[in-house]
Parts: structure tokens; C-alpha cells; sequence
């Protein structure tokens, strides 16, 4: 079936409470708490954790005792997801205008000025590529699946709760979501906030000695593992294919080019800071270099010698590999845009449509985004307030307002691949980080072009411009994947597009607070507030504005995705291999697998039945009358949203906990078998909960 012609859960036709007071406050609400949580956890620890299906079940929790339906809980929901993609987006670029000393402190103003601007933008632009992504395209959006699964099952609607007594041998219980939330949060907590089991685990391997370059040196293989619950989920619903591109992207990054690094020039040591700033005291120095040990010793499990030599593996990924990601990212997502040019031609000429007043035909409630010649009259209208916001700033005001025109349409860019990548991965394993340094890149090179360069002025203005940028593409990631829960669930667009800026509104003024605050109180770039990937944008722009950028991996990359179109295959699966940890493309790769086995089965046992098939999508909300080959699908979507929600769930909690001083770790450096040894089970408990009803038959 065509996902234009998808039956919602809610149809089309039925309304029933949705926009309302106490959902809108609901979300606002939530958008502050779950900001302000991740502003912290991204700045402490480079990560941020998706609130889509958090936001879901605390709306679900705030709402219940009022009776919101399945729709304002949704609402709830979007408000959630808006402040935490915001919070992504400021503390990936805010922070480095500090530690490029264009900023002494972090400026309230600004701040929520920059927030407001690219998260508002943001949204609008997603309005009008709604349709291309979404209903046009075969992106899997698993969080969006995932999150409709949740809502269905725990919240329901008039439907669920007429047949909940019916409970056929057909149907599927919703207990399988809730095992998976019971499982995933528990392995969580053991891992982040008792610290008994290793939630990553990294290894070395010497392979002899060799004469390169005139010295002897030694060569060596690295492999990992994230034993993260979420990630096989994801893996799951994404399927052997996509998660097969990303394990060879992986593979190469990791354990083709960076090897031959490391056998060419040695692995870099911790106990040396590469490429310090001229500016650095002898104290800064010091400090980074006790944070480049604790790394080490963190990532070789308390083993220095082993620790060392991982380190120095990363350190090469993050200099070099991770801008063949970056460069092929750049190619690969122009191309996605070109291949959807199409749909968003059609876009378009439904906008000129609006803008000229001409008549369009009546669309059904699911398919009604907010005005047309509003959203474009408000994109053109944001260019001015952001040509203030940087000339203010910069005091630049000529370049500041052809930069603030390039912003509004590199927004545009962005916020397509940033949300393309969120179809194909999910929000959560979206590199925002990779779309924002491409943006940088871009950025630094059109300021090249204006004489701008070395200055520390310079650097605060390509930062800016990228800042926007970013929030604005963290946003798309985040609205696209709640926009396919409230498509499949039967949501009106138009009430959720709204709803997100109420979320941003609220949000974006207590995100500058949050983040000054932190900053006052630990420093940002201390060993206590690290923010590691606001030093990759600092980095970045003092590359390319203060010369020693590594073009050349980053034109390899662009190459690379020249090559993969040629011969057909997709370019930001792979790249996003290569640009994303290898321990992130293992446990994805394995959720894969055991998709593949469960598909072999089910083909082994019901044949292919071609014209049975049925989507994940229609799958998540189906609640009735569930074929057995369905119902086996269905229980694995259930078990795979509920560790998606389990371990999203417990990271915000203890991202909580984090901030009110809580520490209950036991271990520094956490057992790795017995997190070995769960995850396995994990794996072998995800392929068998689904089959266990043909298992069963097989044994009898």
C-alpha cells in the first residue's frame, strides 16, 4: 500500500481532541525538562538522548489523569522532542564561540535569539518537505514507528478500548513492549548509573611490525562494540540491508584506512597534546592533557598500555576518517535532494499555488500542513531578524546580510539531509554533528572568499551562521520522526507543526539560561563540562579560516560518494558508517542479522506470499485480526520500540541524576563479560520472541 493511501489508526474523517490547552502546556513543559537534561548530557558527555519516545510515555503519564487521547498525547510529545533537538543544536556550536574566545561567557540574548531563529526555522522549512520524506519515500523512520507502537498499545483509542476484550488468538499482547522497556532501561541503569556493566567495549590487536617511512612501526586492528540495547532495535527495524551499508562503511573507516594511518605516521600519544593553541596557558595545557589520560585509561578499561593505543586509534579517526565521512555526507545528501526533486517540486508548486491564492483542492485532516503562503512569507520574513542577530555580533554588517540570505537557504539543505538521515537511522544515530560540520566547512569557505580569515572575529561569525543552521537541522530530525508517529497514527500536521514551536518558545529562553549556568558553574572545556563536540567546530573553523584543514580526506570522501552513485548503491548509509563510531555500526548491523534470520523464517514457514505483505507501519498500529506471519512481525516491532523507550528512558533519568549529584557507580571501570554476555542474550532473546510460536510448534 502507498503511504498516501495509508489508513490512519484515527481515520481521516473521525476528530477528536487534539490541539487543546492542556496538551500545548503538556508539551511546553516537557520541552523545558528534556532541553535542559540533554543540554547538560551533550555538553558533559557529546551525546544527547531522543525524546521522542520519552516525550511520549511522560506525556502520556502528565496526560492521563485528564483523559488525553491518543492525539493530545502526541501533542504532548511533539513539545518534548522540539527541546531536546533544540538543546543539540545550540550545545553542538554555542559553546565553541567560548572556547575560540570570540565569547568570554555565554551570552543569555544571543543564545535564545540563535535558538529561537534556526529552531523556528527549522520547522517551517520541514512544512513543505513534509510530504517529500515522509509519504513519498520508503524511509523506515524506526523511532517513528517504534513511538506509533507505543502510543497505540499503551494509549489507544476508541477502537483498542472496544476490542481489548476480544483479546483474539490473533491479536498481540502489548506486554512484549512492555518486557522490552523492562529489559532495555534495567541494562541501562546497570550500565550509566550503577557502572556495572561496560556500555562500550574497545580492543586492540598488534599485527607485527613493519618498515614504513624509513622507521619500523607498529601495525595494528581495532574493533568495538556499543552493547546498547536501542541500537539492536534499530537495527532491527531498519533491516539487513541499510544496516549492512552502514557496517561497510564502518569497515572501512575503521578497519581499512585507519590502520594504514596508523601503521604510516604511529599512533598519536595522550600524554601529548597535539596542535595546542598558541593561546593556551601552561595550566590549560595540563588539564587537557589529564583528560586525554582519563580518556585512555576509560577506553582500555583501566589498562594504560591498551588504553593508550585506543586512544590514538580515535584521535586518528576523529583528524582524519571522520572528514571522508563528512566530505562524502556533503555529495551524498545533495544527491539525496536532487533524487527528490520531484517531490519537492511538487512542494513548491503547491506553495506558489498558496502564495498566488489560487484554489487547491480540499486535502483530507491528516494531510493539512499550515498555510503555504504563511510558512514562505515567514522563512523570507526570519532572513531580517537574522541579519540583525550577526550583525550585532559581528559588527560585520555587509557580509552579515548575504550570510543571513545563505543561512535561510542552507537551512533548507540541511534541514533536508539532517531529516533524511533521520528516516534511514532514526534521531538518536543521526550525525547532526557530520551536517553541521559541513555546514561549517561551506561557511568558512564563503568567508575565505570575503577576506575573513585567522581573526578571531571571523571565527565567531562562521560559527554563528553555522549555530543557526544546526538548530534548525537538529529540529527537522526531530519533527520529521514525530510527524511519521502522528501520520500513522492519524494526527493532523498542521496541529503538530504548531504545537513544535510552542516547544521551541519554550524551551530556546531556558536552554541559554542552562547553558550559561554550566558554563559559570564548571567551565566550558574543563575536564568536569568537556563539550567534545563543540571543540570539533572550534576545531573546524580554525582549520579552514586559520589554514591546516585536511582537505584532501574530505575530497576523498566526495569522491567515495561520486564512486558509490555511479555504481548504484547509497551514499549516506555509508557515510554515515564512516563518520559514526565503529562501535555504533556493530550492534546496528546486528539488529540487522537478526531481522534477516526472522524474515528467512517466516519465509521458510509461510512462504513469500508477495501479496500478503503488509508494512512495519501498518504493522505498528494494527491491533486486530493479526495474520500469524503479522502478528510476527508486529511482536518484534513491540519488543524493539520497547528497548528504543527502555534505554531512552533511563538516559534521561539518570541524565537527571547526573545534574542533582546523584552517583551511584561502583565500578570506574565497569566488568566486560558479563556486558558481553547480556548483550548476546539480548540479541538471541530479539530473534526469539517473535518466532517462539513456531519454535513451540517445532519442539511438539
Amino acid at each position: 500500500m502507498s503511504r498516501e493511501d495509508f489508513k490512519s489508526y484515527i481515520p481521516a474523517s473521525k476528530k477528536i481532541p487534539e490541539l487543546t490547552l492542556k496538551a500545548v502546556i503538556v508539551g511546553a513543559i516537557l520541552a523545558v525538562i528534556l532541553g535542559a537534561a540533554n543540554a547538560y548530557l551533550g555538553l558533559y558527555a557529546g551525546m544527547t538522548v531522543s525524546a521522542v519516545i520519552p516525550g511520549a510515555v511522560m506525556a502520556f503519564a502528565l496526560l492521563r489523569p485528564f483523559k488525553g487521547t491518543i492525539l493530545e498525547v502526541n501533542i504532548g510529545m511533539m513539545g518534548a522532542a522540539s527541546g531536546e533537538a533544540l538543546a543539540a543544536g545550540v550545545i553542538f556550536t554555542i559553546p565553541a564561540l567560548v572556547l575560540l574566545k570570540t565569547w568570554t561567557e555565554i551570552q543569555y540574548l544571543e543564545t535564545t535569539a540563535i535558538a529561537l531563529l534556526g529552531g523556528i526555522l527549522g520547522v517551517l522549512w520541514m512544512i513543505p518537505l513534509r510530504r517529500a520524506l515522509i509519504t513519498k519515500t520508503d524511509l523506515p523512520f524506526p523511532e517513528g514507528v517504534a513511538v506509533a507502537a507505543v502510543l497505540t498499545t499503551t494509549v489507544g483509542g476508541e477502537e483498542t478500548k472496544a476490542t481489548k476484550n476480544k483479546d483474539s488468538a490473533s491479536g498481540v499482547s502489548g506486554k512484549w513492549l512492555v518486557v522490552g522497556v523492562a529489559i532495555a532501561g534495567l541494562i541501562k541503569f546497570l550500565q550509566v548509573g550503577l557502572k556495572t556493566l561496560a556500555g562500550q567495549i574497545h580492543g586492540i590487536l598488534k599485527i607485527g611490525k613493519y618498515n614504513i617511512g624509513g622507521g619500523e612501526k607498529e601495525a595494528v586492528l581495532y574493533g568495538g562494540v556499543a552493547t546498547s540495547p536501542a541500537l539492536l532495535g534499530v537495527g532491527w527495524i531498519i533491516g539487513p540491508r541499510i544496516a549492512s551499508f552502514i557496517l561497510v562503511g564502518g569497515l572501512l573507516g575503521w578497519t581499512i584506512l585507519a590502520p594504514l594511518i596508523a601503521l604510516a605516521t604511529g599512533l598519536p600519544d595522550p600524554q601529548v597534546l597535539i596542535n595546542p593553541d598558541p593561546g593556551m596557558t601552561a595550566e590549560e595545557i595540563r588539564l587537557a592533557i589529564d583528560s586525554q589520560i582519563t580518556d585512555a585509561m576509560a577506553l582500555g578499561g583501566g589498562n594504560w598500555e591498551i588504553g593508550k593505543m585506543i586512544w590514538g586509534f580515535f584521535e586518528i579517526w576523529g583528524s582524519y576518517i571522520r572528514y571522508i565521512g563528512v566530505g562524502a555526507m556533503v555529495v551524498g545528501g545533495l544527491y539525496t535532494i536532487f533524487k527528490l526533486r520531484a517531490n519537492l517540486a511538487e512542494g513548491i508548486r503547491e506553495a506558489i499555488s498558496g502564495l498566488k491564492g489560487g484554489s487547491t483542492k480540499a486535502k483530507k485532516r491528516t494531510d493539512q500542513d499550515l498555510n503555504f503562503k504563511f510558512v514562505f512569507l515567514a522563512i523570507g520574513a526570519l532572513a531580517i531578524p537574522i541579519f540583525i542577530l550577526y550583525g550585532y555580533i559581528s559588527s560585520e554588517w555587509a557580509v552579515s546580510g548575504i550570510m543571513a540570505v545563505f543561512a535561510i537557504l542552507f537551512a533548507f539543505i540541511a534541514s533536508a539531509i539532517a531529516g533524511y538521515m533521520a528516516g534511514l537511522l532514526g534521531s538518536s544515530n543521526n550525525p547532526i554533528s557530520g551536517v553541521t560540520v559541513s555546514v561549517l566547512l561551506i561557511t568558512s569557505l564563503i568567508l575565505l572568499g570575503f577576506g575573513l580569515s585567522g581573526d578571531i572575529g571571523a571565527y565567531g561569525v562562521a560559527i554563528l551562521i553555522a549555530a543557526v543552521i544546526c538548530c534548525a537541522a537538529a529540529i527537522s530530525g526531530d519533527v520529521l520522526q514525530s510527524m511519521t508517529c502522528g501520520q500513522m497514527i492519524g494526527a493532523t500536521p498542521r496541529n503538530q507543526q504548531i504545537a513544535e514551536m510552542v516547544g521551541i518558545l519554550a524551551a530556546a529562553p531556558i536552554l541559554a539560561l542552562v547553558v550559561q549556568a554550566l558554563d559559570q558553574a564548571y567551565h566550558i572545556g574543563s575536564t568536569n563540562l568537556p563539550a567534545p563536540q563543540a571543540f570539533l567546530m572550534a576545531g573546524i573553523v580554525k582549520g579552514v579560516l586559520g589554514g591546516g584543514m585536511v582537505w584532501p580526506f574530505v575530497l576523498a570522501g566526495a569522491v567515495l560518494a561520486f564512486v558509490l552513485i555511479l555504481i548504484d548503491l547509497p551514499v549516506l548509509p555509508v557515510a554515515i558508517g564512516i563518520y559514526l563510531p565503529f562501535t555504533l555500526s556493530i550492534p546496528i548491523f546486528s539488529g540487522g542479522i537478526v531481522r534477516h534470520v526472522t524474515n528467512k523464517v517466516i519465509a521458510k514457514k509461510y512462504g513469500s506470499a508477495e501479496e500478503e505483505e503488509i508494512s512495519d507501519w501498518e504493522l505498528a498500529i494494527k491491533q486486530t485480526d493479526v495474520k500469524p506471519k503479522e502478528k510476527i512481525i508486529r511482536t518484534g516491532l513491540l519488543f524493539t520500540a520497547g528497548l528504543i523507550a527502555g534505554e531512552a528512558l533511563m538516559g534521561v533519568t539518570v541524565a537527571f541524576m547526573i545534574i542533582g549529584g546523584i552517583n551511584l557507580g561502583i565500578f570506574n571501570y565497569p566488568p566486560i563479560l558479563p556486558a558481553i554476555l547480556i548483550w548476546l542474550f539480548l540479541a538471541v532473546l530479539l530473534a526469539y520472541i517473535p518466532l517462539r510460536e513456531i519454535f513451540a510448534k517445532k519442539s511438539e
